[in-house]
């Protein structure tokens, strides 16, 4: 048999997944990850954590597929992008937490970017749009505010990373410095077409090239790991952003093709072929996937509170025990009883890109009971998700394309048939749960595998892609129609706090 591990780095997990060639899941290791937050709006995480619980996972994992290092024949990482490492070169140490991408911090250093007229040039170079989202400004934030950090960059001391290069940098014993494109796609530095680091980002924003790392296509050679670690060497043959490698473990490899994660946060992904084109929508442009040099393209749409509002329903207002009683406490009343929820808790994404807006609750009568909140919560999910795929398909149709005619779906929340059901009402078109929605990590797994000889080419990957469920629309148009109006309303009202 030929297996595969795939690393796949978190936002609240590390865990490390063993396939067979098949795509088939053989064993599963997962360690919760400590969230940091030192004031609202600031995000982080240990990066040493990071590396320790996610080395922790791919022995625990090997341990419960009862295999060896020797039965592996190649590694993949996926990873929570955007969230940004910095680190000293000689002594490995990271020289501050982790700047996870759900931080706010940054947000001034973009407020100036804006105003100094940068925002045409940034989306015509990276795809996308001047947010603290994404990596350069937080590297910029670092540089500026942990002391002794610029003085040490400029003397070339400090490396930059996404996780994937945090990861790699600790899997090789600080030999290997390296990024895939997709990840260096999400830094606000990296120019799509060329797929090169941009000298005048980096100027721009004042970071020295010295801390940059090398970029390389997603499934590609990358470094093989210290001999020490599993006790033999691995080879890391792919590496790709979470998002792109759950596009990639999709199959979704031609233009049109479009898949959802549902997890801490919703990213819906279509893949748009070799060819750049710029969202009318408030959409991003980011690097797909690549298995060669030759750039390929997704449209990209984020959401920020995806499951994250199911763990405020636990943890926040105490209504369920676990997360996996939201959807019998939903499904207990017949709707929401017109409560909707817009869970702004920090700030919108795609389509609306408003880092000032709040969450809200609207709709509420002395008969709403916290059965309707959780209803509202998860049907909050699908409506940020179904105005995303409604940009989506105007930009599709815009460029001479099609609009999305089905929506694969993977990540925790996707297991959620009540969640699916009423996004397929929503969207009117079919919404598909493959086999194993462990396609982040099955990316990653893939990326490896075509890189090192495993599988001949992309479709011999499609066809291993199954189908668990479809769910096909049940409400009529008009109806649908009629709820994203409320829904857009409840959002404008959001923006307002």
């Amino acid at each position: 048999m030929t297996y595969l591990l795939a690393l796949d780095q978190g936002t609240s997990s590390s865990r490390s997944i063993v396939f067979d060639r098949e795509g088939r899941i053989v064993a599963i290791a997962q360690q919760e990850l400590t969230q940091i937050y030192p004031q609202p709006g600031w995000v982080e995480h240990d990066p040493v954590e990071i590396w320790t619980s996610q080395l922790a996972t791919a022995r625990e994992v090997l341990a419960k597929a009862k295999l060896t290092a020797s039965d592996i024949h190649a590694l993949g990482i996926t990873n929570q992008r955007e969230t940004t490492v910095l680190w000293n070169r000689k002594t490995g140490q990271p020289v501050h937490h982790a700047i996870v991408w759900q931080d706010r911090r940054a947000e001034p250093l973009c407020a100036r970017l804006r105003e100094d007229g940068m925002t045409d040039t940034i989306r015509d170079k990276t795809g996308l749009v001047i947010d603290a989202y994404f990596s350069g400004t937080k590297l910029r934030w670092l540089l500026d505010n942990v002391p002794g950090a610029r003085a040490a960059a400029e003397r070339g001391e400090l490396a930059f990373g996404t996780v994937d290069s945090w990861l790699i940098w600790q899997l090789t014993g600080g030999k290997v410095h390296v990024t895939d494109v997709s990840n260096a796609s999400r830094t606000m530095l990296f120019n799509v077409r060329s797929n090169q680091w941009d000298a005048d980002l980096l100027k721009a924003l004042d970071i020295p090239a010295s801390l940059m790392p090398e970029v390389k296509p997603s499934s590609a050679h990358f470094a093989d790991t210290d001999a020490g670690l599993f006790q033999r060497s691995l080879p890391v043959g792919g590496v790709a952003g979470d998002q792109q490698s759950a596009l990639f473990g999709q199959a979704c490899f031609e233009a049109g093709m479009a898949k959802n994660t549902y997890g801490t946060g919703c990213f819906l992904l279509m893949h748009t072929g070799g060819a750049f084109q710029p969202s009318q929508n408030g959409l991003l442009v980011t690097s797909a996937a690549q298995t060669s040099a030759q750039p390929q393209y997704a449209m990209e749409g984020s959401v920020f509170v995806g499951g994250a509002v199911v763990q405020w329903l636990r943890d926040g207002l105490k209504a369920i025990q676990g997360s996996a009683q939201v959807q019998a406490l939903a499904e207990s009343v017949p709707d929401a009883g017109g409560v909707m929820m817009v869970p702004a808790f920090t700030g919108l994404g795609a389509p609306y890109w408003n880092a000032d807006a709040r969450g809200t609750i609207t709709g509420l009568t002395r008969g709403t009971t916290v059965a309707h909140i959780a209803r509202a919560a998860l049907e909050s999910i699908a409506y940020q998700s179904a105005a995303l795929l409604q940009a989506m398909s105007r930009d599709a149709v815009a460029a001479g394309g099609t609009p999305v005619a089905e929506l694969r779906v993977d990540g925790g929340a996707a297991v959620n048939d009540l969640l699916m059901q009423f996004q397929a009402d929503l969207l009117g078109i079919p919404v598909v749960r493959p086999e194993v929605i462990e396609t982040t990590a099955l990316g990653a797994a893939y990326l490896a595998g075509l890189s090192t000889g495993v599988y001949r080419d992309l479709s011999e990957l499609s066809k291993q892609w199954r189908v668990e469920r479809r769910f096909m629309p049940t409400l009529s148009r008009v109806k649908a129609e009629e709820k994203m109006e409320r829904w857009e309303l409840a959002v404008r009202r959001a923006t307002l706090v």
